[in-house]
């Protein structure tokens, strides 16, 4: 099989088109590669900036939404800490009947019956380990599944299953919580294999305010 074949053959197994992907910015991470994210860097650039493999975010990307999938869509919730990341997961917990918890998180949320927010997912989806700490900490004292999306600076203790990108940007999370939300309703029937979703990237992307 001659190399020009073999491209063709990977971007067909992708997700999207691989440029996409890289458009997005969704494989750039930071000047820190934890040693949890090692197994998911693909090389550091010159400046001394990670990059993470597209290959796997795609593979994650699937087995994620598969996961998900499985769990009644009322019991899962979906925290975002991260201004960026308030959009994209609203949209997709909207889109798939999840529970979206953007902004701070309230101490108490998922431990304390008493606190008038208190929830009991069965899975939670976290934007980023470090800016949603105190959500993870509270979904590993009750031993609730977490899904998380972690950049190569993330630790990924307590995390159940790693998916590497890069969660501070706004137009990879926009693409990433679109593929999420796509692939999901996919695995659930809702959606046709090949079908796309009603809405489009950009309106899982947060709008900058233009002075």
């Amino acid at each position: 099989m001659s190399e020009e074949t073999g491209e063709k053959a990977e971007e067909e197994m992708l997700l999207i088109p691989r440029d996409t992907y890289l458009v997005s910015g969704i494989h750039i991470g930071t000047s820190v590669c934890t040693k949890f994210m090692e197994p998911f860097k693909y090389r550091v650039r010159n400046d001394g900036i990670y990059v993470l493999d597209v290959n796997a975010t795609d593979e994650r990307i699937r087995i994620s939404a598969k996961f998900i999938s499985r769990f009644e869509a009322s019991r899962v919730a979906v925290f975002a800490t991260r201004q960026y990341a308030s959009v994209p997961s609203t949209k997709m917990a909207r889109l798939c009947g999840f529970k979206a918890v953007p902004g701070r998180f309230i101490p108490g949320t998922l431990t304390n019956p008493s606190y008038d927010g208190y929830i009991e997912p069965e899975i939670v989806i976290l934007t980023d380990p470090r800016a949603d700490k105190q959500a993870l900490t509270e979904a590993a004292s009750r031993g609730i599944p977490i899904v998380a999306l972690c950049d190569t600076d993330n630790a990924t203790s307590y995390v159940d299953l790693v998916l590497p990108v890069n969660n501070k940007g706004r137009k990879s999370l926009a693409q990433v919580y679109y593929l999420l939300t796509r692939e999901i309703l996919r695995a659930r029937g809702e959606l046709g294999e090949t079908e796309e979703l009603s809405v489009t990237v950009e309106d899982f992307a947060f709008k900058l305010i233009r002075e």
